[in-house]
């Protein structure tokens, strides 16, 4: 597949960190040179910081499994994309991806029995009803139609509401203030403050829920909370963020993203469409293939430490690009090619280690869900518009589609 765009690749020793994607189906050009050339370097970021940066899938996984390293975003040495005013970071309350054990164990063992293989499966025919309900509703009128407003925000966002215990009709709310927090062009500004609507937004929904739980995940955890004292109310805070932002953000982005893929390389989607029973394997390709939050595996060394041969001095900020180690030819052999057999499941694309993404078994089911029903239901789906000149998120720390015009 051949969709380049931009211009020419640039040495990537004097290029400024983030690299520009040239084909937005695949990581930058880059990431494939300083893995085979220089596969630890040290990179300047936006916000002046340096950084070491690692492109090989062998340390990616060392650094995610040291215990010698920090998640803590207010370490003076992580690698932060954009300056955070003092103020600021000291209003923010630690969440659990910027936790450190023990305290990120405790609080993880409180929200893990949520998210399990076999309490996410009861979830599926209420998954299937939402992804039916949204189909149904495209068929209902005609093309072409935006498939990011349609289902692939509505899906993610109606399932993550139900789970938590969150008003749907806020949707648009925090759907809005997630865009600006992972624009990496915001004005600081607008950042700053689309955070404090945030923590503002779920300080409120959680003082609800401790005053009258209710059956859901929220109230579920502020019962246990009760017992065990794991939280104080604005850990709890916190914990209701990432839960309701991460859980529709990202799927969302994987929705729209999976069936542009799918319908540019129409042998696989023949093949899914053929037997469903292909489809973990799918998504997990699929997962491999984009690696949308492709830096959340930054780091700060505590101590000195060495990976690959490099010394990493402590205080020093890393980067584990996950989108560079899932294209490591080395683990995934003719990795730019899209297949659904490679049975990959050791990506990246949910980290490793203790901060491994905890709602990665919803998101890979939702993923199935919605893949299989709309292959399914509109065979007919195509793209609207050439793959190359769609609206992708650049900009953004989470990549993905600001919108997808599609027709049948």
């Amino acid at each position: 597949m051949s969709l380049q765009r931009g211009t020419a690749v640039t040495d990537h020793q004097e290029s400024a960190f983030p690299y520009p994607r040239t084909c937005p189906l695949q990581p930058p050009r880059e990431y494939a040179s300083l893995r085979a050339e220089q596969p630890i370097s040290k990179v300047t970021l936006a916000s002046g910081r340096t950084a070491w940066l690692l492109t090989r899938h062998e340390h990616i996984r060392q650094l995610l499994a040291s215990s010698h390293v920090s998640s803590n975003l207010a370490h003076p040495g992580y690698p932060l994309h954009f300056d955070v005013p003092a103020e600021v970071m000291e209003r923010m309350r630690p969440v659990l991806l910027a936790m450190d054990p023990p305290v990120h164990t405790a609080q993880r063992k409180m929200v893990l029995p949520e998210f399990t293989v076999k309490r996410v499966l009861q979830l599926r025919p209420r998954i299937q009803e939402i992804v039916d309900e949204r189909v149904s509703a495209l068929l209902a009128g005609e093309g072409p139609v935006d498939l990011v407003q349609e289902l692939a925000l509505p899906v993610p966002s109606l399932v993550i509401c139900e789970l938590l215990g969150v008003p749907y009709a806020d949707r648009a709310f925090f759907q809005d203030r997630t865009r600006k927090l992972v624009s990496v062009d915001a004005d600081p500004e607008e950042r700053n403050t689309a955070h404090g609507e945030l923590h503002a937004y779920f300080a409120e929904l959680i003082t609800a829920k401790e005053a009258d739980p209710g059956d859901d995940l929220l109230g579920r955890l502020v019962v246990k909370n009760r017992e065990t004292g794991t939280f104080d109310h604005g850990e709890l805070v916190g914990m209701a963020n990432v839960l309701l932002v991460g859980g529709h953000e990202t799927t969302a982005n994987m929705i729209s993203l999976g069936v542009v893929a799918l319908l540019e390389n129409p042998d696989q989607l023949a093949r899914l469409r053929d037997d469903h029973g292909l489809a973990p394997q799918a998504v997990d390709e699929l997962l491999r293939y984009f690696s949308i939050a492709d830096q959340v595996t930054s780091r700060v060394a505590l101590a000195d430490m060495e990976i690959g041969g490099v010394l990493i001095r402590a205080g020093e900020g890393v980067i584990g690009l996950s989108a560079s180690g899932n294209y490591d030819e080395a683990v995934f052999p003719g990795p730019d090619r899209l297949d659904i057999d490679r049975g990959g499941r050791h990506h990246l694309a949910f980290g490793h280690g203790i901060h491994q993404c905890i709602g990665q078994n919803l998101a890979k089911l939702e993923l199935e869900i919605v893949f299989t029903t709309l292959f399914a239901r509109i065979p007919g789906l195509k793209l609207a518009a050439p793959a190359a000149d769609l609206p992708f998120k650049d900009n953004m720390g989470v990549y993905g589609l600001h919108g997808l015009p599609v027709t049948w």
